[in-house]
């Protein structure tokens, strides 16, 4: 499992280079940096967001899902080997698959905005942004919520802990000064 563990952490990594390599060598869209605002000198106005996104969309898109799976695969890495236990990678799936979620969401959102130039709105925001205000939290605390509730589980044991107040104890006992009485 650890030699999978690392060869996948290392392909995403590699798969996130080779993405930024091929986002960094494309040809900047006309008007990148925006157009000159009509009525404020010195303000720039956006411009076409969706040519602007034709060449690097898709690229940017699955930069982020190899992103958040880069941040579970080392949430998953901080857990001993002997308490990666099927019912934990469940978890951990179900982390990944609600920051996709909320990621998908926040791009449809987006997307639907630049092809018709109308949006819904939740709770005050754009509909895209109430994802990205509400949506990115919410799929964190599940993260939280696992880390949690396995606590005692996954990461430190009650025998975990009690094996480590032992070795703290001995390393103790081995720097005490001896009493030459």
């Amino acid at each position: 499992m650890d030699r999978f563990l690392a060869w996948l952490l290392f392909a995403v990594v590699l798969a996130m280079g080779a993405i930024l390599a091929v986002l960094g060598l494309t040809e900047a869209p006309h008007n990148a940096a925006g157009l000159a605002h009509g009525a404020i000198s010195g303000m720039r106005a956006g411009g076409d967001g969706a040519g602007r996104l034709a060449e690097i969309g898709a690229g940017a898109f699955a930069f982020n899902c190899l992103l958040l799976l880069f941040t579970v695969l080392l949430c998953v890495l901080g857990v001993s080997p002997a308490k990666r236990t099927p019912v934990f990678l469940g978890w951990m799936i179900l982390v990944y698959a609600a920051n996709l979620i909320v990621w998908w969401q926040m791009w449809l959102g987006h997307q639907a905005f630049l092809a018709t130039g109308e949006t819904g709105w939740f709770l005050g925001f754009p509909t895209a942004t109430a994802w990205q205000v509400y949506g990115v939290w919410f799929a964190g605390v599940v993260l939280v919520a696992v880390y949690s509730a396995g606590f005692r589980h996954y990461i430190l044991s009650e025998d975990d802990e009690r094996r480590f107040e032992q070795l703290v104890r001995e390393m103790e006992n081995d720097k005490a000064p001896e009493n030459p009485a």
